[in-house]
């Protein structure tokens, strides 16, 4: 588990990703140690059921990819944070998060999202550290400035379309 002053960030387990998959709140709030859950607490809800998919046939990749996050003081799961994967041989590994609309603007993304770069820079083979936004001005973009990435240009995704690239050195 990771934390910040005013969050865990929670690895998740095959079960957890199964509760999440069923929309078995009940059961991944036991497994969560009884924590409330926030309405929209993920938006990329489809982002986790093909996590679950994965975790069933790669079990020891799990570190590397995702955590959910919960307030500590209102001990509730607000969001969730992580990589999409392992380094690459590259050195590159990409970051991601979200947080309940909410809990949205006051400096949550930012703590999460600076807990996992400092996470990920602890491991050698991680030369830096990428992350895609939306090719327009929001919010990620703000958080990503915050921690030092640099805008790294505009491509197409196939799936999402005009998109900004950002990387953050070692």
């Amino acid at each position: 588990m990771l934390h910040t002053e005013r969050l865990f960030l929670i690895p998740t387990s095959l079960p957890m990703l199964e509760a999440i998959a069923d929309e078995n709140w009940p059961v991944l709030s036991s497994l969560l140690g009884g924590v409330d859950i926030a309405d929209q607490w993920t938006h990329f809800p489809e982002a986790l059921v093909w996590m679950r998919d994965f975790a069933r046939e790669h079990p020891a990749d799990m570190a590397w990819w995702n955590y959910l996050i919960v307030h500590r003081h209102d001990v509730r799961l607000i969001g969730t944070c992580g990589f999409k994967g392992p380094p690459g041989p590259d050195g590159l590994v990409e970051i991601g998060y979200e947080i309940a609309d909410a809990y949205q603007g006051r400096g949550f993304a930012t703590e999460a999202a600076r807990r996992l770069t400092e996470h990920a820079l602890t491991h050698d083979a991680v030369i830096a550290i990428t992350a895609h936004t939306l090719a327009e001005e929001n919010a990620s973009c703000t958080v990503l400035r915050k921690l030092g990435f640099a805008f790294a240009g505009e491509h197409v995704d196939i799936e999402d379309g005009k998109i900004w690239a950002w990387k953050r050195e070692r």
